[in-house]
């Protein structure tokens, strides 16, 4: 029963870090006017979110297996969970971008744990079932979003987009405390920091040059140039780095496997897809225009969120194959940190 219950509080974090995701794009609209920011300025509310997660995601197994993996996630559900209340009570958007970067921070971590942790408690017999119950949590978070938020912020306000995950997350974190089994920290491997300074360095340069291109016209700004200069050596670097070295912080093997390439590229191109949707959506409600007009001139900074979509996904595996048992993985003996003993 215990098992049942800390599997249960593990997958209550997986569904609030990607129920977030999506749950605020349409209470942009009411953020614009209550914290006073542009239509440009407010959607920084989503991508901040976005790149933090994308960025913190890689680094879940060496903090896993040098705190304990226990410990880790009851702090990051803390954390979590308290950013979102924090989010909830902004006043300016100042406030409300930096605490999203924090949710999105603490946030990473939530899905490669429980994956970890699910893998970990179940036999190899069991894994497929519980996994495809996992999967259906990750599916349904993002399609449920933009309806719970439609409906919190027409009939509270949008600060209830942010004020829900608190009693999911203090249920969660209570149960992961009470009945999820005590364990050891691994023993302490080197992280591939090279490999994800580069990567954070990519990452963050190329959303702030499709975030700002369209406000600076482009290359006609020096600070444009910047920004697309530097991401294009931070991402030379990196996949120099990653085609070089015996250990990153992706495993080699990974993209070898067909049916996570495929994947990755569906979600790709649905990251796309929902680019396209929410930025019609937004406008629509804003400006009363045609959804067809909309769509066909989606800005080019929208392509930024689009983008980072297939970044978390290509990342995310990562952690849970460093932490996971070394017969559940074919990808350990690439990994840029051992497993656990656990």
């Amino acid at each position: 029963m215990g098992l049942r219950i800390a599997m249960v509080c593990a997958m209550m974090g997986t569904f609030m870090q990607v129920l977030d995701t999506t749950i605020a794009n349409v209470a942009l609209p009411h953020m614009q006017g209550s914290l006073q920011a542009s239509r440009d300025q407010v959607t920084w509310v989503l991508t901040s979110y976005i790149v933090a997660a994308a960025i913190m995601t890689a680094p879940v197994g060496w903090l896993a297996n040098r705190i304990g993996r226990k410990n880790f996630f009851v702090i990051s559900m803390a954390g979590f969970t308290l950013t979102s209340a924090l989010c909830g009570a902004a006043t300016s958007l100042d406030q409300m971008i930096v605490f999203r970067l924090f949710q999105g921070m603490f946030g990473a971590a939530l899905s490669p744990l429980s994956q970890a942790v699910i893998l970990d408690r179940y036999p190899p017999e069991k894994r497929g079932m519980i996994m495809s119950v996992w999967g259906m949590v990750v599916m349904i978070g993002p399609m449920l979003g933009p309806i719970l938020g439609g409906y919190l912020t027409d009939n509270y306000s949008w600060r209830f987009v942010f004020y829900v995950n608190v009693p999911v997350g203090i249920l969660a974190v209570t149960g992961l405390i009470l009945f999820l089994s005590e364990d050891r920290p691994g023993k302490e491997q080197p992280f591939d920091w090279f490999g994800f300074g580069f990567f954070a360095v990519a990452v963050g340069a190329l959303q702030f040059f499709l975030d700002r291109g369209t406000t600076k016209d482009w290359f006609s700004s020096p600070e444009i140039i910047v920004e697309a200069v530097l991401a294009g050596m931070a991402f030379y670097l990196f996949f120099v780095h990653f085609f070089t070295a015996k250990r990153t912080f992706i495993p080699h093997g990974l993209f070898k496997d067909r049916n996570f390439s495929l994947a990755n590229t569906a979600i790709t191109t649905v990251g796309f897809a929902i680019t396209a949707m929410t930025e019609a959506a937004i406008s629509v409600h804003t400006r009363n225009s045609m959804a067809v007009l909309v769509v066909m001139t989606v800005p080019a900074r929208r392509l930024s969120s689009g983008i980072q979509l297939p970044i978390v996904a290509a990342i995310s595996p990562c952690p849970a194959l460093i932490m996971m048992p070394r017969e559940s993985s074919e990808y350990q003996e690439n990994s840029a940190g051992s497993p656990s003993a656990w």
